[in-house]
């Protein structure tokens, strides 16, 4: 356990860091599963919106520091190939 006051302070700071990042994460995963689900079932209407925002939403969480920019390029690809767009 943290002594110094700025070990503590650390410690808070990653804790809310790491709640943020995994909320960030989590939606855009849920959105990634909702897409290439949607391309599965062969839902044509509802592939093009659902891919977009689950791009939207890979690219919010590169921009937030949340993945690495090639992480972020590599599901933007394999998501894109899947669809056909």
């Amino acid at each position: 356990m943290a002594n110094h006051p700025s070990a503590k302070k650390r410690n808070r700071q990653t804790v809310k860091r790491r709640l943020r990042n995994r909320v960030t994460r989590g939606h855009m995963r849920t959105a990634i599963k909702a897409a290439y689900k949607a391309i599965g079932e062969g839902k044509k209407d509802q592939t093009g919106a659902l891919t977009k925002e689950a791009v939207r939403l890979i690219d919010r969480a590169y921009s937030k520091g949340v993945i690495k920019r090639n992480t972020a390029s590599h599901l933007i690809s394999k998501l894109t190939r899947q669809t056909g767009a």
